[in-house]
């Protein structure tokens, strides 16, 4: 039987409908520039702006160029927290060598009203997103009883390995601090492209200190994330990354190393 008129304006309406809705909610997807093998080699150079990653998501972290700093992002804010214990706005054309970034859509809200410690958050993640081939991003906004993080400092070409790049980094440590904390958590099979497992950066409620983690403990907050199934690599084209070892025999132990 052939469709009538008010079928077909029906299924346009329809169309039109899903796809407004589409625009305002972007497709979940992770936007990842570079290779965590390549920051493992020493390639710190990248080329792709703040503006480009605001582009791929409002919601991420990562390093800038010449590992100055940590990045993290979200509310569509980037900020650069750096070694010397200061936290900026990042400038839009500011650059960086690897990034992770998606629109943050969480499916999932947890309420903490008493103490918990990371392995304790990790847990309430790994109860409802239980398989570990999803990415998950998440989210914490809260008073945190202690954080510790790092952020490694700037280095000059001669760009050494990020091993020993690490070796100089200084440690900071956040008592009885209301902040933000954003991270991922990424399948073992990924080890190499991105980090696997979780990796979480942090930032203090006045956006003036913060890096990436090491180990925390909640008093209070609260929880939000949501898996994501989809992953668009962006990889460079410079000579450094297309001339860089990438397979490493000591890969695994190596991203553990730098990441703990």
């Amino acid at each position: 039987m052939p469709h009538s008129v008010t079928d077909c304006l029906c299924e346009k309406l329809l169309a039109d409908t899903l796809s407004a809705i589409r625009k305002e909610q972007p497709e979940s997807v992770i936007y990842q520039t570079s290779l965590m093998s390549a920051l493992l080699s020493g390639v710190y150079e990248g080329s792709r702006t703040i503006a480009d990653l605001l582009k791929k998501g409002d919601f991420g972290l990562g390093t800038f160029n010449r590992l100055d700093g940590e990045l993290i992002a979200f509310n569509s804010q980037v900020y650069q927290l750096r070694a010397d214990g200061s936290a900026n706005a990042a400038r839009p054309d500011q650059r960086t060598p690897f990034a992770v970034m998606t629109f943050f859509q969480p499916q999932y809200h947890h309420h903490f009203d008493g103490p918990a410690d990371r392995d304790a958050v990790h847990e309430i993640i790994n109860q409802q997103i239980s398989s570990d081939n999803q990415f998950c991003a998440l989210r914490i906004d809260g008073r945190f009883s202690q954080v510790a993080t790092r952020t490694v400092p700037c280095q000059h070409r001669p760009y050494k390995p990020m091993m020993e790049a690490v070796e100089q980094q200084p440690t900071f440590h956040f008592d009885q601090r209301d902040g933000v904390l954003i991270g991922f958590r990424t399948p073992q099979y990924m080890q190499g492209i991105n980090v696997a497992g979780y990796h979480e950066h942090f930032i203090t409620d006045d956006r003036q200190g913060g890096g990436h983690v090491l180990n925390y403990s909640l008093e209070s907050g609260v929880l939000t994330f949501g898996a994501i199934s989809k992953l668009v690599v962006d990889l460079p084209e410079d000579p450094d990354f297309l001339q860089a070892n990438l397979n490493p025999d000591d890969l695994d132990s190596a991203i553990r190393a730098v990441e703990s």
